[in-house]
């Protein structure tokens, strides 16, 4: 693992785990990912792909957003670019920056997303995130958006609403990256 972001990464998810009491078995078991895995990230060896990436925080009932933020109390109401963490996912190049400054604590949480040409991200959202939403904005490009068995085509300009309680499947079937906004956040259902 090269990037601090990967190394912050590998330390929230041990300080997550950790701070419920879980042993890696219990995470593996609520997450879906081998203990070995778990392991590996946690120690830096390995940086998680988005799909593990995703199940490790369904299993710690948190937003996939929340683990690259600092959520500090008395943080920041202002999040500058140049200070915002980018996550380049190792399997498809796929790139999430986390938009929503620190101290937007407990508020819908902004993650600005480039997904390259011909990359398909999977989250199977098997354990569902009880009580979060997500709008997906598309700026740029095309996306192909399928939630549990619909498949949506969007174009630039286009949001669609969705519950994180079944899979999702991100699909760039352009020929350029398409980038887009993922807007998280928590209803009462």
């Amino acid at each position: 693992m090269e990037s601090s972001i990967d190394l912050n990464l590998a330390q929230r998810l041990k300080a997550a785990r950790a701070g419920r009491g879980w042993k890696l078995e219990q995470f593996a078991e609520t997450s879906g990912v081998s203990r070995a895995m778990i392991s590996k990230i946690e120690r830096g060896e390995v940086s998680p792909t988005a799909t593990i990436l995703g199940r490790l925080a369904v299993g710690l009932g948190v937003t996939l957003a929340s683990l690259f933020s600092d959520r500090a109390e008395g943080a920041s109401p202002l999040a500058r670019r140049a200070e915002q963490p980018i996550w380049n996912d190792p399997a498809t190049d796929y790139q999430r920056r986390a938009v929503s400054p620190p101290g937007a604590q407990n508020a819908a949480e902004i993650v600005d997303v480039n997904l390259p040409p011909g990359a398909r991200v999977m989250f199977d959202n098997a354990l569902g995130w009880q009580g979060i939403v997500q709008q997906v904005w598309l700026l740029s490009g095309v996306l192909e958006m399928t939630v549990g068995a619909e498949t949506t085509e969007l174009c630039p300009g286009d949001c669609l609403f969705m519950k994180l309680d079944q899979p999702l499947v991100f699909h760039n079937r352009g020929k350029a990256a398409a980038r887009y906004a993922v807007i998280l956040s928590r209803v009462s259902l």
